[in-house]
Parts: C-alpha cells; sequence; structure tokens
C-alpha cells in the first residue's frame, strides 16, 4: 500500500470518527445543550417574529447562512433565552465574508434589529473584506466595544472550520478563539459604561444592558457556516446589596426629557420643569428580579411612580409597568402598564388612608419572575402574577407626570437582587 494511499485511508476514517453536533455522555452529565441537532432548524426563528423565513437553511451537518441578509435583515435567534453561560461553537467563512453571534438579545417591536440590545462576537474575514476595518470590527472582538489580544489568536483562513467561544458569567465575560482566551472584560462598570456612550452605542440607551436575551446569528451578506453549537448555564448570583442613590449625585441613572432632577439636602428631588411634561430618572443598569425599598415625601401634588422592568424609547419615553406614587385616592402602590393594557391591578379603596401625604412613606418593591408585591408603610397593597410582567427585563425608573406642579423627594433606595 503507498504512503498516499494509507495517508488518504487513514483521513477517511478520521472523519468518519469524527461526529458533529452531538454531545457525549461527559458533556450530557455536566449540563451542555445543543442549540443545533444538525438535521433541522429547530429551535430557531426570526428575530422579533415566530417561524423561520430568513435565508439559511441546512447543509452536510451545518446551519449554513445563504448570504442574503444584510445590515437589516437576515437575522435567526433561539426561541429561548439565556442569562449565564458557556457557548461554544464552530463556524467558517465564505471569501470576504462578515457574520456574528449575538446574544443576551432583546425582542421588541420597537427595535427592528438585534444588535441595538445585545454583544456581538465579530466573526469576518479580515484579509480579503473590501474595506477598511477599525480594530472593534475584527474577528474577536466584542464589536463596537472591546478588542482582543491579537498575539493570542490564531484565525484559521476562510473555507476553514473554527471554534469559538463566549463565557458570560454574572458580568464576568471572556471570548475565546481556537482554544484560547483573547478577551475578558467586566459588563456594566463605570469603564464599561463610559465605552458604551463615547462610540458607536451613544445612541443606543439600551445597547447591552440585559441580563438575558435569545442567542442570534447573522446573515450579513455573506455565506457562512456554523455547526456543534452548544451551550452550558451557569448559575444567577443574587443576594447582591445595592444602594441605588448615594446621597451625594445622580451617579448610576439617566435622566429623560426636561423636567428636574437633583440632589439637595442628601435627597434625591424631582420636580415638574417649564415644559409640565412627563419625566424620568432611570438607573443605567437593568434589575430584573429585586426587593427594593425606598422611601419619598409628596411635597406638592403627589404624582409619580417607580417603573419596574422598563426600557427608553426614542426619545423621552420609558416603557415598562409603574407601581404607581400617588395622591390619596389614586392608588398609590397599584401596578400600572405604561402602553397596552393600563391599570392590572389597583389597590383596595380601604387601603388608601395608609398613604401620609406630606410625610415620609416607605414602599416596598418585590419582583421575582412573573410576581409583583407591593407594600406601603409595612401593609401590603397588591400581589399579582402576569406573564408579560415574567417576560419583561429592564431598568428601575422614577417618573414625574406631566401636567406641572408637582415635587416628590426620595432617600434610602435600595436592593437587593434575587
Amino acid at each position: 500500500m503507498s504512503v498516499l494511499l494509507a495517508a488518504a485511508l487513514l483521513a477517511g476514517v478520521e472523519c468518519m470518527a469524527q461526529k458533529h453536533n452531538v454531545l457525549t455522555a461527559k458533556e450530557k452529565a455536566d449540563g451542555w445543550e445543543l442549540l443545533f441537532d444538525g438535521k433541522t432548524l429547530n429551535g430557531w426563528r426570526d428575530y422579533n417574529g415566530n417561524t423561520l423565513t430568513e435565508p439559511w437553511h441546512v447543509v452536510d451537518g451545518c446551519i449554513q447562512a445563504k448570504g442574503d441578509g444584510s445590515d437589516a435583515s437576515g437575522y435567526m435567534v433561539t426561541d429561548r433565552e439565556f442569562e449565564n453561560f458557556i457557548l461554544s461553537w464552530d463556524w467558517k467563512l465564505s471569501k470576504g465574508g462578515n457574520s456574528g453571534m449575538l446574544y443576551h438579545v432583546v425582542e421588541r417591536p420597537q427595535y427592528a434589529v438585534p444588535y441595538v440590545t445585545g454583544p456581538e462576537y465579530q466573526l469576518i474575514d479580515e484579509p480579503n473584506f473590501p474595506e477598511k476595518l477599525e480594530e472593534w470590527q475584527k474577528t474577536g472582538a466584542d464589536y463596537a466595544m472591546h478588542v482582543p489580544d491579537k498575539s493570542k489568536m490564531k484565525v484559521r483562513p476562510y473555507g476553514e472550520w473554527n471554534n469559538s467561544k463566549i463565557v458570560f458569567d454574572n458580568g464576568h465575560v471572556e471570548h475565546w478563539l481556537n482554544g484560547k482566551k483573547i478577551l475578558e472584560f467586566e459588563a456594566w462598570t463605570d469603564d464599561w459604561h463610559k465605552l458604551k456612550n463615547s462610540g458607536k452605542w451613544a445612541d443606543a440607551p439600551e445597547y447591552g444592558l440585559a441580563h438575558k436575551g435569545v442567542i442570534c446569528l447573522q446573515d450579513h451578506g455573506y455565506p457562512a457556516s456554523f455547526r456543534n453549537i452548544k451551550i452550558k448555564e451557569l448559575p444567577r448570583k443574587s443576594g447582591k446589596k445595592v444602594t441605588l442613590f448615594n446621597g451625594k449625585n445622580l451617579d448610576g441613572w439617566d435622566a429623560y426629557g426636561t423636567e428636574r432632577w437633583y440632589v439637595e439636602d442628601g435627597l434625591l428631588v424631582c420636580e415638574s420643569g417649564p415644559d409640565k411634561q412627563y419625566g424620568y430618572l432611570a438607573t443605567r443598569n437593568y434589575y430584573d428580579d429585586f426587593d427594593l425599598t425606598l422611601e419619598f415625601k409628596q411635597e406638592a401634588d403627589g404624582n409619580s411612580g417607580v417603573f419596574i422592568r422598563s426600557f427608553v424609547e426614542e426619545g423621552a419615553k420609558v416603557n415598562g409597568w409603574q407601581v404607581e406614587v400617588a395622591p390619596k385616592g389614586y392608588d398609590t402602590g397599584g401596578i400600572y402598564e405604561s402602553y397596552g393594557r393600563g391599570w392590572l391591578i389597583q389597590i383596595p379603596d380601604e387601603r388608601e388612608n395608609i398613604l401620609k401625604e406630606g410625610e415620609w412613606n416607605t414602599m416596598r418593591i418585590r419582583v421575582k419572575g412573573d410576581n409583583v408585591q407591593t407594600w406601603l408603610n409595612g401593609e401590603q397593597m397588591v400581589n399579582i402574577n402576569d406573564a408579560k410582567i415574567g417576560a419583561g427585563k429592564g431598568r428601575i425608573a422614577l417618573q414625574i407626570h406631566d401636567g406641572g406642579g408637582i415635587k416628590v423627594v426620595w432617600r434610602n433606595l435600595k436592593l437587593t437582587t434575587l
């Protein structure tokens, strides 16, 4: 037998022995799951859709982007959301190819494309790409945010398989390429927010804030192939204590609208401005499951509120669910949906007198999954389970109602993550 024939037979045996899109017994025991079965696109659908119509198909045991997508279309997402995880996949690009793996992607009608919400592990054929690339556009980058260590990278050329891995562990992020860690950073720190607000995402207020979301593959107008897509979920670390207001300034908050938010004598003050419109002060970070306590005093018309799992639309509009803060007789502690359904639950009439107008009140809000409970001055006001709230995610935000003449002061805003 010739040496060449022996080598060919050996290669054939190795190819047959190497099985793709399957898990070993050890991987299964360790908690790994496949996101692609090697045969169908079950478990995947269009971004913001219920079915799969975008340019993806299965070829020879691989998910393949046909290359018909664009910046505005061609995104395929998982049916399920994921929070903390290790995500591993194999990929190869066409000549000059451009694609990416996104995570924590949020689906809402307000978002036409997923990349304004979810971070992206960039995949691109740098040597043959027809345009000049910034470092944050190159393979392995946390797109438009963090760049990898080039000295640790060995990228196989287009047409050959590479392996990538993302580790997201309660805000700690790692990018791996072909067995080497090439990038590491912490999400949601002061430095992270500074970077986010100084570049491409300065006008994308919700970019990268979600703690969980769907995983997304991108067809960016070039054929690309994926296989061995597998994920291992990691546990959430709860019990973190957070002081939302430091008593000195508005660090950690973002104001939306023209109404007035300021600190005076250690208190957070919201006051109607000359435009007499709605105004919001939102935490810069998302808090999905939490137990929050705060104190408020209504010094003038007390029509305000505390939004939970809220997000910022274009301009100054905040959408979400509001725990009402209002004058006596107007359901302080009840829950109102700012779009669509209106009041979800109001408080019993006999509990209206629990509010102390012109004095300090203590409110507690507990949000866990689809359950929301509120207390005012130690008395429970509402307890509700709601599927839409359960699917929500977002910021905590204080509100000034429109109409003018409103002044409410706040202090001791503290929460524990659940």
